[in-house]
């Protein structure tokens, strides 16, 4: 059952970190015409010539790609720190770098430097890098069998609330302008702030407890704490069975990791989920929703709030996922996800080639993005992340996520790089693309990828060991 102390630590690690993430996503969008009038001011200022428009150019692709760049550095820490940290000590530790950048990114304006804005944004994306894989496997952890999905959706259910708090502070009437637009990027730390004054005051992860340092009495507690009950010794049980299976393996590194026969599924199942959840252009969606609404003629100045309505929907919609991924499972919210986007892309595509000559086509246009953004964040959204922790073991798991997070930020960082150009080379043909990268995910899910619904970690390791063809050791008693 759900217990106060777990429902207060998954709401204060996903809201001091995974939300983050989600506001440092959206945050740029808004306010980007007043800061690239910052940058050719100062610039200005400085060389007494104006920008070029090249320059310019360059200078804010910087300021929007450093963010996932700084990701990808911070999943590679993934494995040393919280292996030697702890999970709630990489979290603790993590809050730094973001109040860093905060007070760096608020005070920009008055140190007329723009330098600081980039620089600022390599460190959040190192904050999201380490928050977006150290909070599932955290929170996985943590959570009882039978509501390991449900509590696994709550980091991406709050990214979304980060997105949609951007969106709407980011309007012009709050802080999206030119004075309000530090303050807009400064508002990050306090989330932080608030994770490093209560966190201490809850468990570590009991696995990590007793697996790793090997201390039952105080995983013991732990978990009497979290369970709200005095009785936790199955848990105990399953935790030692599962470090049996392991002694023989030890602690996997990142490359033992891929050259090991009995992960080889399990390892090319995360790339392909990870790499299909961003390479599927929601990323591409989001950051040209506007232009998309745009061109479907809608009024410069209402766009914004259609764009907020938009991250509220995807609010709804990854919240009615926390709700029904214990109910329906994994598998099918990614399946019935992945159809939604690939359809939705098809459709798209037809829906931008024919607006011109069509009247209503600008109308559907509009319907796919929201059916896209909801197929998405139904499933492959929130879920890859579960099934990381769901089909690795503690041994594994923290290089597994470094994998993971790497090709999540890789794939991110691609697609806002070359979608400028996709676009410029294909226009709407290069919803074409995600819409094939979508089906091939959805066809290697179909076909590979099990249920992982109320097992324990055990029992996922037995099922995905007959793909590998390999014996799972279990010592008898």
């Amino acid at each position: 059952k759900m217990t106060l102390p777990l429902a207060l630590v998954a709401l204060i690690s996903a809201f001091g970190s995974s939300f983050q993430y989600g506001y440092n996503v959206s945050v740029i969008n808004s306010p980007a015409p007043y800061m690239q009038d910052f940058y050719n001011k100062t610039y200005l200022d400085r060389t007494g010539a104006p920008m070029d428009s090249g320059f310019q150019t360059l200078l804010w692709s910087l300021t929007v790609s450093m963010f996932p760049l700084g990701g990808l550095f911070g999943s590679l820490m993934v494995w040393p720190m919280v292996n030697n940290c702890g999970r709630k000590g990489t979290l603790l530790i993590n809050n730094l770098f973001s109040i860093a950048a905060a007070i760096l990114m608020g005070t920009s304006e008055l140190a007329k430097t723009f330098e600081v804005i980039i620089l600022s944004r390599v460190v959040m994306g190192i904050f999201a890098g380490l928050a977006s894989n150290v909070v599932p496997m955290f929170l996985g952890e943590m959570s009882p069998k039978n509501l390991r999905g449900a509590i696994g959706v709550v980091p991406q259910l709050f990214i979304t609330i980060g997105i949609l708090a951007a969106q709407i502070l980011g309007l012009n009437s709050i802080l999206g302008n030119a004075k309000g637009w530090p303050v807009l990027l400064g508002l990050t730390g306090i989330p932080s702030l608030i994770q490093l004054l209560t966190l201490p005051f809850f468990p570590e992860s009991p696995r990590y407890l007793l697996i790793q340092k090997g201390n039952e009495e105080q995983a013991r507690k732990a978990l009497q704490r979290l369970r709200g009950t005095e009785d936790v010794d199955d848990e105990i049980q399953e935790m030692y069975q599962e470090d049996r299976s392991e002694k023989e393996e030890g602690q996997f590194s990142v490359l033992s990791l891929f050259t090991y026969r009995g992960l080889r599924w399990q390892l090319i199942s995360i790339i392909v989920m990870m790499g299909g959840q961003q390479l599927s252009g929601v990323n591409g969606v989001f950051y040209y929703a506007d232009r998309i609404f745009e061109s479907a003629g809608v009024q410069s100045n209402s766009i914004q709030y259609v764009t907020v309505s938009i991250g509220a929907i995807n609010v709804v919609m990854t919240l009615l996922a926390v709700f029904i991924v214990e109910s329906l499972g994994r598998r099918i919210l990614l399946l019935a996800g992945f159809v939604m986007c690939s359809t939705s892309c098809a459709i798209l595509t037809l829906a931008l080639n024919l607006q011109t000559t069509v009247s209503w086509m600008s109308y559907l246009s509009i319907v796919c993005v929201i059916a896209y953004i909801v197929g998405h964040a139904i499933g492959p959204s929130p879920i890859p992340a579960v099934m990381i922790t769901e089909m690795f073991l503690q041994s594994s798991r923290p290089a597994a996520f470094m994998v993971g997070g790497s090709v999540h930020w890789l794939s991110n960082f691609t697609v806002g790089l070359v979608f400028l150009y996709m676009e410029a080379g294909l226009g709407p043909y290069s919803f074409l693309i995600f819409c094939a990268i979508c089906v091939g995910t959805l066809l290697y899910i179909f076909f590979v990828v099990p249920e992982t619904k109320n097992k324990t970690f055990m029992e996922i390791n037995r099922i995905m060991a007959k793909r590998n063809k390999v014996e799972v050791q279990e010592s008898k008693e």
